[in-house]
């Protein structure tokens, strides 16, 4: 899953081979809408005093099921495709009482319920097959630790909730009730329902590996001086963009940019870089070693500047993997999003267009289904819009 904001306005659609095509265009399906404010079917997207300071919420979808974890509303709410509430789980000290839904009694059957946990601020959320939910959780300052060795604040935990939402409990570095994360950049859940924990220190990345009873199977750890680079190509400056975990296979998917420097031909001073290369490397993880690489082409496009056509490569951004080992690519334009979708096994690429309309740019949050389904939350001035695109079906059944 990953948060994508839009970069570049007015750009016009060319292929990144094939210049002057237009990119194909993939049905959008608008489901339901929520209104901002926080009732128990409304988003809380500001805070009580009005701040429209950087959201926090995410959101997950999960066989049809859309469940979003509203970081300003303190709570995390379960809709089907049709836009129902099926539960909540809120912090009762800071959520009005629910109207619609009654409260979960042990051994009742319900059909709509909400159940109360002191949520403080949940972000990055994922699902799994079970559906257990597993969300990002913000300590109070007192809880937080500080890593001396790498200089880094621990402020998060990982909260486990089964299907009913009830807690289960808690995870931390080493597992159950562990020691606080660092900054957390995403939360995926893997084969068999295992859960990845990918971190982000300022000199390495980390990434914690758990089965389903939450005891920690492998540690993967990326110094920033061992990002790797091809053999055949000197004086490049590689740059992690994402490190993204599959949902079928214990793999990573690290896309890396690479940069090479550039320099004033009069002066051959160093006057600054340009983008020379990006290759997405596949990590086994159960030995650290890489097992394969897929180079990602540049996303072109052409602008004019003082009446003349100038020509930009731009890297695109890595939004996730989905079974079989399929790479989705994506580059934001000009009332929308470019899509890349390569094959890790095959020279195979395919391109498409998704709408997003610029009114709906206030805030945007994507999620990528194991099954190639592109689900979207997108914010305007008034209310929250989910929405989906059917990419399964655009690109067609998956090769074993």
């Amino acid at each position: 899953m990953r948060l994508l904001w839009p970069l570049l306005a007015g750009a016009a659609l060319f292929l990144g081979s094939c210049p002057g095509e237009p990119l194909t265009s993939i049905a959008r399906e608008d489901l339901f809408s929520l209104d901002i404010g926080r009732m128990e079917d409304q988003v809380a997207l500001y805070s009580l005093e009005g701040d429209r300071g950087v959201a926090r919420m995410d959101f997950a979808m999960r066989d049809g099921l859309f469940y979003i974890a509203d970081g300003k509303g303190e709570k995390i709410v379960r809709y089907n495709s049709y836009g129902d509430l099926l539960f909540m789980i809120y912090n009762e000290e800071t959520n009005p009482p629910p109207l619609s839904l009654r409260p979960m009694e042990a051994g009742e059957v319900v059909t709509r319920w909400a159940l109360s946990y002191p949520l403080r601020s949940p972000g990055k959320i994922t699902v799994d097959s079970r559906k257990h939910i597993f969300v990002e959780e913000y300590l109070p300052p007192e809880r937080h630790g500080y890593d001396a060795e790498h200089k880094a604040l621990l402020d998060n935990i990982i909260l486990h909730f089964d299907a009913e939402g009830r807690f289960v409990e808690y995870l931390g570095q080493e597992g159950i009730g562990g020691s606080p994360f660092p900054r957390i950049s995403g939360v995926y859940t893997s084969v068999g329902d295992e859960l990845a924990v990918v971190c982000r220190f300022a000199s390495l990345w980390q990434i914690y590996w758990y089965d389903t009873e939450g005891t920690l199977l492998f540690l993967v750890q990326l110094q920033n001086t061992a990002i790797p680079v091809p053999p055949d190509r000197e004086g490049i400056i590689p740059s992690v963009d994402t490190i993204a975990v599959a949902p079928d296979e214990r793999k990573l998917y690290l896309k890396v940019d690479y940069y090479r420097d550039t320099y004033d031909e009069s002066t051959n001073t160093r006057s600054g870089n340009e983008p020379d290369s990006s290759i997405i490397w596949i990590m086994n993880v159960e030995d650290g070693l890489y097992t394969g690489t897929v180079e990602a082409p540049f996303f072109e496009y052409t602008f004019t500047e003082n009446n003349r056509k100038v020509g930009v490569k731009m890297f695109y951004s890595l939004l996730g993997i989905i079974k079989n080992r399929r790479i989705f690519l994506s580059f934001p334009v000009e009332t929308g999003y470019a899509l890349l979708i390569l094959d890790s096994d095959a020279p195979e690429q395919r391109r498409g267009f998704i709408r997003v309309d610029p009114e709906e740019l206030q805030f945007n949050a994507f999620d990528l289904s194991g099954e190639g389904i592109l689900s979207a939350l997108l914010v305007n001035d008034w209310d929250v819009k989910l929405v989906w695109w059917r990419i399964d079906k655009f690109i067609g059944e998956l090769s074993p």
